[in-house]
């Protein structure tokens, strides 16, 4: 059983996050190993956005595509939808969000999804963290040089929070194998 679990903490797995947006779309991708996170990629996908709404969806389709078939993660972690005010600007997140679903599923990957507030406490320990300590957090972690921009950072929370997640999750496993 100590070999099973080593063998998962030794496990290791690339997660593209994603933080969608019908004007940017963030995006991070991290390598895991054990309980070391790796940066790999991250940055932005703009989108035009007096295009219409068709073509900028498509953009992000397309883009996640690619950098899908450029770094091969082994699993998606986007960010879920919020509670919005604008009902307009929500069903275009929304619409922005199943683009980025729809680039996972075409390239066979499984998602995982994570309400913003679990993200922001996952990484910076409270549930209502400020865009600017997330990209602090997130340069700590991954041990970058300089903290990513806003749409970027809080992609790469995204991956951070699920590699967290499935850190805790198997120690759990292993805890309630061993007391059995």
């Amino acid at each position: 059983m100590a070999a099973t679990i080593a063998a998962t903490a030794a496990a290791r797995y690339r997660v593209l996050g994603v933080d969608p947006g019908s004007r940017i779309t963030g995006y991070g991708v991290v390598d895991v190993r054990g309980g070391r996170l790796t940066h790999v990629d991250s940055g932005v996908i703009s989108i035009d956005f007096r295009s219409p709404i068709e073509a900028r969806l498509l953009n992000v389709f397309d883009q996640l595509s690619a950098l899908i078939a450029r770094h091969s993660p082994d699993l998606v972690s986007i960010e879920d939808l919020f509670h919005a005010r604008n009902v307009r600007s929500a069903i275009t997140l929304g619409q922005a969000r199943g683009a980025a679903l729809l680039a996972a599923s075409r390239a066979g990957l499984p998602v995982r999804s994570y309400a913003p507030a679990e993200i922001k406490l996952t990484v910076a320990g409270s549930g209502r963290a400020e865009k600017g300590q997330i990209q602090q957090m997130v340069r700590a972690i991954l041990a970058l040089d300089g903290a990513p921009g806003p749409d970027a950072a809080d992609a790469l929370a995204a991956a951070i929070c699920h590699a967290q997640r499935r850190q805790l999750e198997t120690r759990i496993d292993g805890a309630v194998r061993r007391a059995r």
